[in-house]
């Protein structure tokens, strides 16, 4: 649609042009080429805080207290100044403009972290239709507990673990939901998902998913609870039939009776096996071959089958399914998972049915994964900027350097286990940012990308390249001291925060061991 580089051309040609049907977003977002944050206040004096993230809509700045008590927001403002002299634009920007507060206004802290618990820095979600937030604090984490009370083997327990929602108009705490000696994994976000109002959160210790749902008024209500039951009167049922057991076993009829907690194997587990041993059974129609085939891929596996435990996230799909990560004890409490065989499966909460089930290295997985890769990415539907995030089946850039990745590597049985390690999606773990639409700009992914991840800082700015016009610079953006390092030894990492709107970033650099950050602003002066 726009052919010239001119803000005042494009704007005119919006006004008498058309776009074509279905195009009227994805054109407006062409004038971020025209307005971008090309300027940058190097090692800014902030606040000696923990900065987040952005909020998916743009109106609020999490973050957080060195000491990881309290948690602290900032509303975005745009720089306003007075320049007396009669050209402004080639003066630099005055003292009292070059600070944190010229673009942030604190609205307030609050302290959520109490009796020994911290916030975890790491975790945030955000639930833009009513403008909550979900923080959560914990206690240090216990390693070589005993298993008791149907707790997994080798998985380590958490003396308390508390999620709170807050509202971050004013900070009101709304409601807050405790754990007792378990384990979620709060780094990133991995262990909850929130999708619309349902919050699912992943008990590693205790094989359950937790679904919850949050109600405008910031109530957090139980829904179910998916592991020894599936349906919520399963629990009711069982204990109604151990009773009979026991009054016939009082009546002469049984002279033993199992322990309970080994009598019978969770209600997901049975309905794993249940949908495997079915797979296995419709392949062949010839009696013989069927139980040839059973005794090689089931009852050969049977063992394996059930000491897999649900991993450390599930994702929904939509408001009906989840994605769920089975795979071995080891692979669960190990930061590298690569090594670990897993499986993925799709459960269907109100059948209580597992609708698909794959090996991690399955192509029949990847090769969904590669067309349809946005049902993945799933997002709340009130937010629909979320939806116009890259991805390789809805951009033809990001499908070449899949492709480029494709063909670079080894093997393609390894490059399959290596794009599956990636699913379930954390929730809420891309920048919405336009900045980063490759579709208006190339970037090396290896520096910065949307994925809200920490990577290894570099004395060399990071440049984004014009996809229209391939050779010229648009903008570029440097972590850390406008000089650059003066100890190139020291390893430091950083952080880009865009905001999902406007052309505003924070970058973090960090040296590893130190407190100390430098905080540099990138916005368009």
């Amino acid at each position: 649609m726009f052919k010239s580089n001119n803000v005042t051309t494009r704007l005119f040609q919006r006004q008498v042009c058309t776009p074509a049907p279905g195009t009227s977003i994805h054109c407006a977002r062409r004038f971020y080429e025209n307005i971008v944050p090309s300027y940058t206040i190097y090692d800014v004096e902030c606040p000696d805080h923990s900065f987040r993230k952005f909020t998916d809509d743009g109106l609020y700045l999490v973050s957080f207290s060195r000491n990881h008590q309290d948690v602290v927001v900032y509303r975005p403002k745009w720089l306003t100044f007075s320049c007396k002299e009669k050209d402004c634009d080639t003066h630099d920007l005055p003292l009292k403009a070059r600070k944190f507060e010229s673009f942030f206004t604190q609205l307030y802290s609050v302290t959520l972290a109490s009796s020994g618990e911290l916030i975890c820095k790491d975790f945030f979600l955000y639930m833009e239709s009513n403008q909550f937030g979900l923080f959560a604090t914990s206690t240090a984490q216990i390693h070589d507990v005993p298993p008791t009370g149907g707790a997994t083997q080798g998985v380590p327990s958490v003396e308390k673990i508390t999620f709170h929602l807050l509202r971050l108009e004013d900070g009101a705490i709304l409601g807050e939901r405790v754990f007792h000696n378990d384990y979620v994994n709060l780094a990133h976000s991995i262990g909850a998902f929130l999708y619309d109002d349902l919050l699912a959160i992943v008990s590693l210790r205790y094989q359950r998913i937790h679904i919850l749902q949050i109600r405008d008024s910031g109530d957090i209500v139980d829904v179910r609870a998916i592991g020894e039951f599936c349906r919520e009167d399963d629990e009711l049922f069982l204990n109604s039939n151990s009773q009979v057991l026991v009054d016939h076993v009082g009546n002469g009829f049984h002279h033993s009776l199992p322990e309970s907690e080994t009598f019978f194997l969770s209600g997901i587990k049975q309905r794993l096996l249940s949908f495997i041993f079915r797979g296995i059974w419709n392949e062949e129609t010839d009696q013989t071959m069927r139980v040839q085939c059973l005794k090689k891929k089931f009852y050969f596996h049977f063992q394996d089958y059930i000491d897999l435990i649900i991993w450390k996230q599930v994702q929904f799909l939509d408001r009906h399914h989840l994605l769920i990560k089975f795979g071995s004890v080891d692979g669960a409490v190990s930061r590298n998972t690569d090594s670990h065989p897993s499986f993925l499966a799709v459960y269907n909460m109100e059948t209580t049915e597992i609708v698909a089930f794959y090996q991690n290295s399955a192509d029949e997985l990847y090769f969904l994964f590669e067309l349809f890769s946005d049902h993945f990415h799933v997002s709340s539907k009130s937010s629909l900027h979320m939806n116009l995030m890259s991805s390789h089946s809805n951009n033809i850039h990001a499908f070449e350097q899949l492709r480029c990745t494709k063909n670079k590597a080894a093997s393609f049985s390894q490059f399959v286990k290596k794009m599956m390690a990636s699913l379930p999606f954390s929730c809420q773990s891309q920048s919405p940012s336009p900045y980063f639409d490759q579709s208006l700009f190339r970037f090396d992914e290896k520096l910065i990308s949307a994925i809200d991840r920490h990577r290894q800082s570099t004395d060399h700015p990071i440049k984004f390249i014009s996809r229209r016009q391939p050779n010229i610079l648009k903008f570029k953006m440097k972590p850390g001291p406008e000089a650059g390092s003066m100890d190139g030894r020291t390893k430091k990492i950083c952080y880009f925060l865009f905001h999902p709107i406007l052309p505003l970033a924070l970058s973090v650099q960090q040296t590893l061991f130190l407190q100390a950050s430098v905080v540099n602003i990138h916005f368009r002066q």
